[in-house]
């Protein structure tokens, strides 16, 4: 693979891999893919952090783009957007990866791999990384949370239709009772909450679009506090964003994630 600081700085390549590039196939499940984002301020020597941007169900991905180029441009940092394609193994299937696991993929190690390879690519920082989704984007940004608390430095989870609580006598996706015989692991609910979390929702979002697809459960105002409830029960440092006049939009309820994410981005020399 191609390290970016392998080609001189006149090498057309250079021009694919810095700023916005093009989509790359994950490593070892090539039915999804990733681009990113790397700031014009990139260097081979900077080693800039990483924010992970999770696409909701229409997938989103350019547009999701587009919103982040200002904030990785500012505070210098990496930006990565998973594709989970719809589809996989089932031509209907929209939800696959909300869950991390679906037709036999791990959809979470999926970007474990991906961000090895970002790791290799740009000399970027992966250990921890800076990570948010919105809608079905925020069910697996939280649910990540869970199973990796050690890969995230802080997650900002915005209005998901459905959320798992941390809660050992429900089995997942309500709860975390079968997680070691799901996925392997136990989840660690003092992990978790060592992780600061955002919580935000537009002040009109509701439960109109879920009725619609046959959920007439909880409106997503009334699964955030659920997840708040749950992550502040067991410790975590949370902080809930409801924008007025915001409805189900990712972009109008980018601000308070950026902010969040300016406070918790540190840069090396």
């Amino acid at each position: 693979m191609i390290q970016v600081a392998d080609l001189p700085a006149t090498h057309p390549g250079r021009r694919l891999l810095t700023k916005r590039t093009p989509f790359f196939a994950a490593p070892g499940e090539p039915r999804c893919s990733y681009c990113v984002y790397v700031p014009t301020s990139w260097t081979a020597e900077s080693e800039l952090p990483v924010v992970v941007a999770v696409h909701g169900t229409g997938r989103s991905v350019g547009e999701l783009r587009e919103g982040f180029i200002p904030f990785a441009e500012h505070h210098r940092v990496i930006v990565v957007f998973p594709l989970f394609p719809v589809g996989i193994d089932d031509p209907d299937d929209v939800h696959n990866y909300k869950l991390l696991d679906a037709h036999g993929i791990r959809f979470d190690l999926v970007l474990l791999d991906v961000l090895e390879q970002v790791r290799t690519r740009w000399n970027a920082r992966v250990d921890t990384v800076l990570l948010c989704g919105h809608s079905g984007g925020g069910q697996f940004a939280h649910r990540f949370l869970y199973l990796h608390p050690d890969r995230v430095a802080a997650v900002a989870i915005g209005a998901p239709g459905g959320v798992t609580v941390l809660d050992h006598t429900l089995a997942w996706p309500e709860g975390i009772a079968d997680t070691r015989e799901r996925f392997g692991i136990t989840v660690d609910p003092a992990a978790v909450a060592r992780v600061p979390v955002l919580l935000v929702i537009g002040g009109d979002d509701g439960r109109a679009d879920l009725a619609a697809m046959g959920d007439h459960g909880h409106s997503r105002p009334e699964q955030l506090d659920r997840l708040a409830e749950s992550l502040i029960h067991h410790g975590a440092a949370v902080e809930k964003v409801v924008v007025p006049g915001v409805g189900h939009s990712a972009a109008g309820t980018r601000p308070p994630v950026t902010d969040f994410f300016a406070r918790h981005t540190i840069n090396r020399p």
